[in-house]
């Protein structure tokens, strides 16, 4: 079945939502599926809001109709699909969600749903790998471009936001706009001949760069053989079934565990390989400082990492937080002159053993991403499958190349996002934080506005300081 990409104006529901005393009502233009040729409207759809004040001619703030800029959450958790999100409360930490938050500072809210790794049709066929997440937003965004006339809002105005693997997404659409290489699967859907880039991402701990996370990861957390990891399991004791089981049903059950000799001399071999990976990026300080590392993975590099946790640390401080209970952190006439990184990443613990990503076993949400239409799972690293112990199929290197935004940051006939905003939390350990350093460097080197930030006592989670989030795009777009 064919869909038109004509956006209906009059297919709405006037809705009033209160929560915590605060109350926004709003039109609801909800389920517009956003290619001509889906191939799952479960996900291929978008929940656009606006609102009501703006059709009454008023003005929210500084924004009329026509100004008001467009926040594009996403609801992407491990490459799942994720459903268009809906005003209300957020699932896991319980104050508003991103979406009644925009909505109350007078944005359009237009949220896609997207497929992810375990999505399957009725024959079977899994319809969401590699590189399908990231082509529906990329669609979504043409979708909004291609009605910007009957949508309010500003289409040169769209700011994405997305936590974990949707941070990632979040940045993968802010960095690859209008890039030829997504051409072929938008064609195939059906998507609007439009331009996808967008004017702004925000990314809380995203889980990218993924042909290089495994090294990155032991670069920070070798030596450490204790972990302990986070398993999804339901609030009923009924099966988790990833995809199907709600959000509300989930709970997460913290597991421990120590690594096995084999996991250690593997941890020891990728340590090894980011150095020379760091080193290729040609990445500096913003003072032209060059970041580096030795063969021992210390050098300017560690120690530009180091930085952000310093200044985590001194916000904290200054907001009254107790630090000095750590005596790993130096603190002289209330500022943090210095910290013991690796006393620090002792304090955070490890979460993933090796291989954290690309699983030796095939068994990690990333393998499962890579997979193809009839294979479940595969290998996305040479090392992984060189040390495979499933005798996994590697995916093509084509489809790798799309999922990470660092192959496409200056690269010519690419239309990169002009603001970012990154978040990963000072004890988030689902990546490394050189992670998103390594990002973030990128993007300033190219001459990018770039605003990163590693919360103090901040684990793994995204939308936890909406004010501060939209305080800073009213920033960028007045200015």
């Amino acid at each position: 079945m064919k869909f038109s990409l004509e956006f209906n104006p009059s297919n709405y529901t006037v809705q009033t939502l209160t929560i915590d005393s605060q109350t926004i009502t709003y039109r609801a233009f909800e389920n517009n599926v956003y290619v001509e040729n889906p191939v799952d409207t479960k996900y291929q759809i978008m929940n656009i809001y606006v609102p009501e004040a703006y059709y009454e001619g008023k003005t929210i703030g500084s924004y009329t109709a026509s100004t008001a800029p467009i926040f594009m959450p996403n609801t992407v958790g491990g490459y799942m699909p994720g459903a268009p999100e809906k005003p209300g409360k957020h699932p896991w930490h319980g104050g508003v969600n991103a979406a009644f938050a925009a909505l109350l500072k007078g944005y359009v809210v237009a949220a896609p749903g997207v497929r992810g790794r375990v999505t399957q049709d009725e024959k079977g066929v899994y319809t969401g790998k590699a590189p399908a997440c990231i082509v529906d937003l990329k669609a979504a965004v043409r979708y909004l471009r291609y009605n910007r006339k009957a949508i309010p809002g500003d289409t040169e105005k769209i700011i994405s936001n997305g936590t974990s693997a949707g941070g990632a997404l979040s940045s993968l659409l802010g960095v690859t706009g209008n890039n030829a290489d997504y051409e072929p699967y938008l064609r195939e859907l059906g998507a609007a001949y439009e331009r996808d880039d967008i004017f702004a991402a925000s990314c809380y701990c995203p889980i990218t760069n993924l042909d290089n996370a495994d090294i990155a990861y032991e670069w920070m957390y070798n030596g450490l053989n204790d972990y302990t990891k986070v398993v999804l399991e339901t609030v009923t004791g009924e099966k988790f079934i990833p995809g199907i089981t709600p959000p509300e049903q989930i709970r997460r059950v913290f597991v421990s565990d120590t690594m096995t000799e084999e996991q250690i001399k593997v941890s020891n071999k990728l340590k090894g390989l980011f150095p020379s990976y760091l080193n290729s990026l040609g990445l500096k300080k913003a003072d032209g400082t060059e970041l580096t590392l030795d063969a021992n993975g210390n050098g300017s590099f560690k120690d530009y990492v180091k930085s952000f946790v310093i200044a985590s640390a001194q916000k904290a401080l200054d907001s009254d937080a107790d630090l000095y209970e750590f005596d790993w952190i130096t603190i002289k006439d209330g500022i943090v002159k210095d910290i013991d990184f690796d006393k620090y990443v002792q304090y955070a613990t490890r979460m993933k053993p090796a291989t954290a990503f690309d699983g030796l076993n095939l068994d990690t949400p990333e393998n499962d991403l890579f997979g193809t239409k009839d294979i479940k799972a595969q290998h996305f690293t040479q090392f992984a499958k060189e040390h495979s112990t499933a005798q996994g199929s590697l995916a093509d290197a084509s489809i790798v190349k799309l999922l990470n935004p660092m192959n496409y940051i200056g690269r010519e006939g690419t239309s990169t996002a002009r603001y970012w905003r990154i978040r990963h939390g000072a004890i988030d350990r689902d990546t490394s934080l050189a992670i998103p350093v390594i990002l973030a460097a990128k993007l300033a080197n190219n001459g990018f506005d770039v605003n990163l930030e590693m919360p103090w006592g901040q684990g793994h989670g995204g939308d936890y300081d909406l004010e501060e989030l939209f305080a800073w795009i009213k920033k960028i777009c007045i200015s």
